[in-house]
């Protein structure tokens, strides 16, 4: 896992996150094609999830393209993670695309202070707690947009990446690191 380089989850996080997923993706979309099984196995998730990042970073660059030609300091992180979300639901591509736009969707609910329960969500950045609810939020609001929701699915992976991050305590590092750790252990317990 690449190394968290600061404590808290900002606009330039979310950019970097929207570049290093692009790239992870990039390097395996062939190997997810090809495991590819659920509901349909049509061989194209790993190519749908690249899509729908690709939107996604699309949308967050624009935003900061939109900041620097107006001379601004830049966008929030609302700004920031309301376009990740936005371009991520445009651009999704198949089940899973949809799905990924959903837990973007969620997250960016709790990270912009849209959401009922979010409390004082700060504009410019989220702290530790922040990134717990919205993981937490991420995978609840996927869930409830699945008609029939599969154990052993990214929906599986996405609960128990946001039950490890609730358990943990400290700053954005410590609970990505722990949801990261959550979801690669129920990854491998996956058909």
């Amino acid at each position: 896992m690449a190394q968290v380089p600061q404590t808290f989850f900002d606009a330039l996080a979310v950019r970097a996150w929207c570049g290093l997923a692009l790239d992870a993706l990039g390097r395996s979309r062939e190997e997810i094609d090809a495991i590819n099984v659920y509901p349909v196995a049509d061989g194209d998730t790993g190519t749908n999830l690249y899509l729908t990042v690709e939107s996604a970073a699309a949308a967050v660059e624009a935003v900061f393209a939109g900041h620097e030609a107006g001379g601004d300091r830049g966008p929030t992180l609302a700004d920031a993670v309301r376009a990740m979300a936005h371009g991520a639901l445009i651009g999704a591509r198949g089940n899973s695309g949809t799905i990924l736009a959903q837990l973007l969707r969620g997250m960016a609910q709790v990270l912009a202070g849209d959401a009922g329960d979010a409390g004082d969500a700060d504009p410019a950045h989220a702290d530790g707690t922040g990134l717990r609810l919205a993981l937490r939020q991420a995978a609840d609001s996927a869930r409830l947009a699945v008609a029939h929701p599969v154990e052993g699915t990214v929906l599986t992976v996405a609960s128990a990446a946001a039950d490890a991050a609730g358990g943990a305590e400290g700053d954005c590092g410590t609970v990505a690191r722990a949801a990261y750790k959550g979801a690669r252990a129920a990854l491998a317990e996956t058909p």
